[in-house]
């Protein structure tokens, strides 16, 4: 079995292709500071969106995007603040959080999955 690092780096490259056939322009990817990580950075029409990757291999341990939860969205909102601090993005830039979701190879993209968590 591999690693869960390099499966997660994966599904991480498969999600950006994935997202790119969507019409998304991957700006970052695995955005890394102290406070934690973001899988992918993009731009959706006017939005700037940080973009959670999961991956199932199969229901037993759930749904991909039940993996994010309160706590890892707070996580990412803290992270994307230092992003956009340190990126000089104007804070009147629309941004919102979407997760990309593949169980058993089926990719499910939820947008707006949830709001800026303080």
């Amino acid at each position: 079995m591999k690693e869960r690092r390099a499966i997660g780096a994966e599904y991480e490259k498969k999600a950006a292709q994935y997202l790119e056939g969507l019409g998304y322009r991957i700006l970052e990817k695995n955005f890394r500071c102290r406070t934690g990580e973001i899988d992918l950075i993009a731009k959706d029409g006017s939005y700037l969106v940080f973009i959670e990757v999961k991956y199932r291999s199969g229901i037993q341990m759930g749904e991909p995007q039940e993996a994010v939860d309160s706590r890892k969205q707070k996580k990412i909102c803290r992270t994307a603040s230092y992003y956009c601090m340190t990126r000089r993005i104007p804070p009147q830039q629309p941004c919102r959080f979407d997760v990309a979701a593949c169980l058993a190879g089926e990719w499910k993209l939820i947008q707006n999955a949830f709001d800026y968590v303080r």
